[in-house]
This record gives C-alpha cells, sequence and structure tokens, in this order.
C-alpha cells in the first residue's frame, strides 16, 4: 500500500475496543486516521458507533508504539537486534527447553485482543511444535464458567448464546450495562427503542443504579454478591406459581424434575431479603419474564465476576429455559461461527490433560490465568519455564499483580509479542513488535448473532510501522527457524499461483491435502503452510487471509441452506468457495449467513438435541445455599473493572485519549462520603486486607451504602511516566475466586476506605 504523507482517502474497517467490533468509514493519510465516523454500509451495525471509536488514533500513534524487536541485556536494559536474530534465538531457546523439560514447560498467553484475533490462528502453532496444551487467556478470568455451563447444558463447549434484545418484549439486563459496555447490537439506540416502547418491558439487576437501569422500568438494585439468591428467588417463583413453560420443557428439556425439587425448596421470601429488594418487583420480573411473548436475559461480567460466578450462571441459563424463552424471535438461541475461537474439552475424560500444580483442566481449551502465577512458582521441576505472550498485557490485566510479576521475572524465557511496549513487555527477553490492527489484515472472532449473523475481514489502512511484522508472519518464521515446516512449498505455490479461478482452488487443495497426509507431521501447521502457499497468491499482501478458505468451505458443510440464503450459490464446496472469495472482497464486511429461527435445534449438539437440565455439581452448590449462614455486612464491598465512558481495554496506552475521569475515581454515596469525611476530589487509601492502592474519589448517589466502583484499563506507565490511575488487580489475590473455574471476584471485593 503507497500513498503519500500529504493524499487523504476515505476507507473502511472496524472499531477494535469491544465484541461488537462496529464498521467504520474513516479518512486517513500515511501518517494516521483524520476522521472517524460510523459505516452505513456494514451489515451488522448499520452506522453505529459510541464515543470511543472516535479517540483510536491514540491508538493508531503513541508513544509506547514498537518498531524494532529488542532483546534484554543483563543489566535489564533492551538492545534493538534484526528479525533474523530475534527468531533464530528465541527458536534454539524454545527447542531447548522442549527437549529438556517437555511439554509442561511452556505456555501461551493471549493470542488476540479485541478484534486482533487472526494472528490467534497462528499462535496455537506454537505449542504444537512445543508439545504444549496450556493456553491461559482472558477469556478463562471471565467466561470458562459460562462455558463449561453451554457443554452440559447444550452438549458441546463450543454451543454459544446470544440474546435477540432488539426483538423482545422482556428484556432482563443482568450484571450488565449496555449502554456503557455495549454487547447488544447499537446498544444505546436499542435501548433507547426498548424504554420509550410502553408494550416492552427492560428489567435491570445490578448493585448500581446504571445509566441503563435509569432507562429500566424495574431495577433491582441488589446488594453485590447475593445474585444466586436472588435468581433461586425468581425462579422458584416461576414454579410455585406453575408459570414454568411445561410443553418447552417437555419437548425440548431434560432433567426439569431435578431442577424442580431444588426450587420448590427455596425460602423465597428469605432469600429475597437477603438480597435487599423489593419483593413486589421480584414478583413482577418472574411473573413477567414467564408470561412474555418474548423474552431474553443478557448476562456479563456483573455475574461472572461475582462469587458463585459459574452458579450464577447456571441460574441465569434457567431463567430462559424454565420458561422456555429459547429458540425464538426475541428470546435467548444459539449460533453459529465462521471462526472457531472456542474448542471442546470435557474435564470428566480422564486422558484429557491437566495443569501441573492446581490439576485444573481447561475449558474450551482455555486454563484460568488464576493459577498461573503457581503453575510457574510451584510446581517444581515440571514448573512452566517459558511462556510466549500474544496481544496482552498479563501484568496489568490478570489479578494479583505482584505476584504474577515475580512469576513473569523468574522465567527462562519470556518472549512478547505486542503493539507497544507494555508493563508485560517490560520485563520480557525478547520483544517483538507487531504491526498495529490497522496496518494488517485482521478479523474479529465475536460473531455473536442469530439467525443472521455476519462476519469482517479488514484491509490493512496504513504501511506497517517501523520493523514491524503481522503476527502470522511472525509465527511462520519461528516454525521454520525451529524446523517444524520448510521455508518453502514450491508445488504447492506453483498449483495456487497457477490454477485457473473456475477451478474453485480445487487443485491447490487436493495438493494440500496430499501433503498433509504423507507428512502427518505437518498437519498441526497447517495455517502457517496455507499462509505461506495459497497466500503468497491472495491481493494487497493478504496472505495472513489464506485460512479463511478452509473455515469458509467448513462453514459451508455445516450449514449450507444458510450460506445459499445468504447469497452464496453452490454446492457445499462451491458454495463455501464463493464465501471466501466474497470475505477477501467486501470492505464493509457481510453477512455470511442467514438461518431460520426453528434452525437453533439443529445447533444443539446433545445427541437427542434436548437440552439436558440436570447439572449434578450446581444444583448441590445451590443445595449448599439453603444451608448458608447470612453473610454479614462488610465495611464496602468494591466493584472491580466498571465501564465507563471513558476507560477501554489497556490497548489505549496514551492517558490523554480521555476526556473526563482522567484518574479513574471511585464512586461512592454521599452519605459514606459524609461518615468518613471525605469530599469530592480526595483521595482515600483501599485496603483489600491482601493490598492497598491510593485512589480519588467521586461522589455518586447511585450507588448502595456500602459499595463503591473503580473502572478497569488504568495503571498504565505510559511513556516510561508514572501510573495513572487505580492499580486494580494489585488488590486480588488469585485465591479470591470461584473454587470450580477459579474465574476472580472482581465484582466482590471486601475493602475497607481510609482518607489518605
Amino acid at each position: 500500500m503507497n500513498i503519500s504523507v500529504t493524499e487523504t482517502r476515505e476507507d473502511t474497517t472496524a472499531c477494535i475496543l469491544c465484541s461488537r467490533n462496529c464498521g467504520l468509514s474513516v479518512e486517513v493519510d500515511a501518517t494516521g486516521f483524520k476522521k472517524i465516523r460510523g459505516d452505513d454500509a456494514h451489515p451488522m451495525s448499520q452506522g453505529y458507533i459510541c464515543q470511543k471509536a472516535a479517540r483510536l488514533e491514540y491508538y493508531q500513534n503513541n508513544a509506547d508504539r514498537l518498531s524494532q524487536p529488542l532483546k534484554r541485556k543483563e543489566d535489564g536494559t533492551f538492545e534493538e537486534i534484526s528479525w533474523d536474530q530475534a527468531i533464530n534465538e528465541i527458536a534454539v531457546k524454545m527447542t531447548a527447553i522442549r527437549d529438556t523439560h517437555g511439554g509442561e514447560a511452556f505456555a501461551t498467553c493471549g493470542g488476540g485482543g479485541q478484534g486482533n484475533h487472526l494472528g490467534g490462528g497462528y499462535l496455537g502453532q506454537l505449542r504444537a511444535a512445543m508439545k504444549s496444551y496450556f493456553n491461559y487467556n482472558s477469556l478463562g478470568q471471565e467466561k470458562t464458567g459460562d462455558f463449561w455451563l453451554n457443554g452440559r447444558l447444550f452438549g458441546s463447549q463450543t454451543c454459544h448464546i446470544t440474546e435477540d434484545v432488539e426483538h423482545s418484549d422482556f428484556v432482563i439486563f443482568l450484571g450488565c450495562n449496555p449502554f456503557q459496555a455495549h454487547g447488544i447490537p447499537n446498544a444505546r439506540h436499542t435501548l433507547k427503542e426498548i424504554s420509550k416502547d410502553p408494550a416492552r418491558t427492560m428489567v435491570v439487576i445490578d448493585p448500581r443504579r446504571t445509566e441503563t437501569a435509569k432507562m429500566a422500568d424495574i431495577h433491582l438494585q441488589l446488594k453485590p454478591g447475593t445474585d444466586a439468591y436472588l435468581l433461586s428467588a425468581i425462579l422458584a417463583i416461576i414454579v410455585n406459581e406453575g408459570l414454568q413453560a411445561k410443553e418447552f420443557l417437555a419437548e425440548h428439556c431434560t432433567g426439569f424434575a431435578s431442577v424442580e425439587r431444588y426450587l420448590k425448596s427455596v425460602p423465597v421470601a428469605e432469600f429475597i431479603r437477603r438480597a435487599d429488594v423489593n419483593p413486589d418487583d421480584v414478583y413482577a420480573v418472574a411473573r413477567g419474564l414467564a408470561t412474555a411473548k418474548s423474552g431474553c436475559v443478557r448476562a456479563d461480567l456483573g455475574i461472572q465476576h461475582s462469587i458463585r460466578t459459574t452458579l450464577n450462571g447456571y441460574f441465569e441459563k434457567l431463567l430462559y429455559l424454565v420458561t422456555g424463552q429459547f429458540g425464538k424471535c426475541g428470546a435467548n438461541n444459539l449460533h453459529t461461527t465462521i471462526v472457531p475461537i472456542l474448542t471442546d474439552t470435557d474435564e470428566r475424560n480422564p486422558k484429557y490433560r491437566r495443569s501441573v500444580y492446581h490439576k485444573m483442566f481447561a475449558v474450551s481449551g482455555i486454563l484460568p490465568p488464576n493459577i498461573l502465577a503457581d503453575e510457574i512458582l510451584l510446581a517444581g521441576e515440571k514448573c512452566i519455564r517459558s511462556i510466549f505472550v500474544d496481544s496482552c498485557n498479563p501484568i496489568n490485566t490478570w489479578a494479583d499483580s505482584d505476584r504474577m510479576t515475580e512469576a513473569f521475572k523468574s522465567l527462562e524465557l519470556l518472549v512478547v509479542t505486542d503493539v507497544a511496549l507494555t508493563e508485560t513487555a517490560r520485563l520480557a527477553h525478547y520483544v517483538l513488535p507487531a504491526a498495529s490492527q490497522f496496518e494488517k489484515w485482521e478479523f474479529t472472532g465475536f460473531n455473536l448473532e442469530f439467525p443472521v449473523n455476519g462476519f469482517h475481514l479488514r484491509h490493512p489502512l496504513f504501511p506497517a510501522h517501523g520493523n514491524t511484522l503481522p503476527e502470522p508472519e511472525i509465527y511462520t518464521r519461528i516454525l521454520e527457524a525451529m524446523g517444524k515446516i520448510p521455508k518453502d512449498f514450491p508445488v504447492m505455490k506453483a498449483i495456487a499461483k497457477k490454477e485457473p479461478k473456475g477451478t474453485f482452488h480445487l487443485g491447490f487443495l487436493i495438493s494440500l491435502a496430499a501433503k498433509l497426509m504423507t507428512d502427518k507431521k505437518l498437519q498441526p501447521f497447517a495455517a502457517s503452510i496455507l499462509y505461506r502457499t495459497l497466500g503468497s497468491t491472495l491481493p494487497n499482501k493478504g496472505a495472513a487471509a489464506a485460512i479463511m478458505l478452509p473455515l469458509s468451505i467448513v462453514t459451508s458443510m455445516r450449514y449450507h441452506d444458510g450460506v445459499k440464503r445468504a447469497g452464496y450459490k453452490g454446492n457445499r464446496f462451491t458454495s463455501g468457495v464463493r464465501l471466501f472469495r466474497a470475505i477477501l472482497r467486501e470492505r464493509s464486511g457481510l453477512v455470511y449467513i442467514r438461518q431460520n429461527y426453528e434452525d437453533v435445534w439443529s445447533l444443539v449438539a446433545n445427541k437427542d438435541q434436548k437440552i439436558h437440565l440436570r447439572i449434578p455439581e450446581m444444583l448441590d452448590e445451590a443445595l449448599a445455599l439453603l444451608r448458608e449462614p447470612v453473610d454479614h455486612d462488610k465495611p464496602f464491598t468494591l466493584i472491580a473493572g466498571e465501564r465507563r465512558a471513558y476507560n477501554a481495554n489497556q490497548i489505549f496506552r496514551d492517558p490523554q485519549w480521555r476526556k473526563i475521569d482522567k484518574t479513574g475515581a471511585m464512586r461512592i454515596h454521599p452519605e459514606d462520603a459524609q461518615e468518613l469525611g471525605l469530599v469530592a476530589g480526595d483521595q482515600v487509601t483501599c485496603d483489600s486486607g491482601y493490598a492497598n492502592i491510593r485512589v480519588d474519589i467521586m461522589i455518586d448517589d447511585t450507588m448502595r451504602r456500602r459499595v463503591v466502583a473503580l473502572p478497569h484499563g488504568y495503571a498504565i506507565t505510559y511513556d516510561n511516566g508514572e501510573e495513572v490511575g487505580p492499580a486494580l488487580n494489585r488488590l486480588m489475590p488469585s485465591t479470591h475466586c470461584d473454587p470450580f473455574s477459579r474465574t476472580p471476584s472482581h465484582k466482590y471485593t471486601p475493602v475497607s476506605l481510609a482518607k489518605a
């Protein structure tokens, strides 16, 4: 891509700041973004964006951008080195660690940040080369309890729920604030449409009167940590009043009798008292969801980062399953995906590998970050000795920052691939500079819609910064240096280059299959082989997108009718190739599948295509609620990781991007502030009993008494300066987590406050 510094042109791309990845129409020159607005042609977001997308220039150009591979010297400083030196030295050291200590000694962290997913399809090959099964990423501290439940209910952890909020008559937002966190299509427009329609009902369950709660018909402002009690009470009311969807449960579910026995034993009034909400509102929510023509539940980190996170998720799913609000317009549904970011792993299989120290099982192929420091420091001779970090900043964004730092400093080899010199990168032995998300081909893995689902392959907007490379090139070079794949595939390259368009890449795919069958050691590295062969023939240096050919064909094979409805005609093979070609061509993204609502049952993976409601582990934990003593009030409960107008994931490193809330102040109720002798702008020391941090405060009557909140995304040492904002993860010991999934309990952290 050759454009002059002064030439301005229009193009399209997508936002990279949350899972929605809204389409953007941009004006750029060679130096960066000049204008950013919503892309009307994007089939999913249709011109919608929030205020954060307009600030993406702060990501593209900032003082922490990397431009050359770095190697740590003995004095702790870095020296610039060539790519050849970096790749060769890393390959030699990785091979030595594997051959001496085995696959247990290696792990990967990350594998794609928000909207930065294409490289993750190549990173997994390094684990294969190292004979390792250990993959840690942020989904493992957010969503794996949810994935595990999906596996038990629907038959596979790759079955994932979406919410048809925009067509629903009765919506429950549970532990989420879509006005700020998004997570639903065109969030603010959708919320406005629901709130102004008298025939529709919006319910928010949240300890704070959030922006979304202010728009709601009913706000259940419960005590933090009481979600399981409140959800049990709602479900018990439904069953006690005979409002469960009897026909739906009989036709589509098994195991309801076990669930019903528990719900019949729930002391409804007592559980409502524990949650400290209005009983009349609880009954209204139960009856409203059960009798609505269409209802759905949208849940997020508010219950997934709290205590009893897995049990919370179980009850959340029972809300829409017991009421039959599933598999129809305006309800909860399963969905397809064109990019398989999850796998299916079952801890009940005795052959499945577990972590060395904690004996923890991976969910969807992901291990929880909360165990990582122990697996490095406490696992003895079989400890993790080498880690490859991709687009991830564990030191700042994973719990127990100080201990994580200690663990990472003890590694024999730490390699970080990233756009910026992050806090984690500063500890690395080697830092490999990646091209930014707007300097390379990229796609979004979070395609979560049903029945119409979209996909967006983003073309590069800018030349690569300095001597940076895209992740597929970096990982392919490492595999070549390790001797895992040849450096050239002349026969396949020639076939891919000369093959006529009308053959639908058939000759190339036959040659690739023959190569992988005759040399099975190459099979784990098919992504890089595609990259080096078919990729060399793709336009605009689009080699990284070569993996989309088999993924498109597999999608067509599995969901042929839906792919044809989206406009890709032909048999299962040729329609897949046509989809691939459209993905390469359409710069604003496309719809890749159109399904019918009844198709949701074909996505249920259980052999009987029924939902298995009885999960013994969850029912045992639910019964324990009946025996649990009342949890006495703490001095304060911290809700950590709140999403606000000007915080985002940590790819925004320059603090100047924030127009407001530059220090990430703590929200505190006016009466609590008065008791502590605080006024707005004062500082307090927030002490979790494990560590303490100093934070500014803001007075905010949207909070419950004795509850405070802090945002995520701060404590970045930008341009080697001082940290700005709360270093939340210093407060959280790795033991403060769900005992089952090891998900950190960020939304329920007892703290004490003292004026600083």
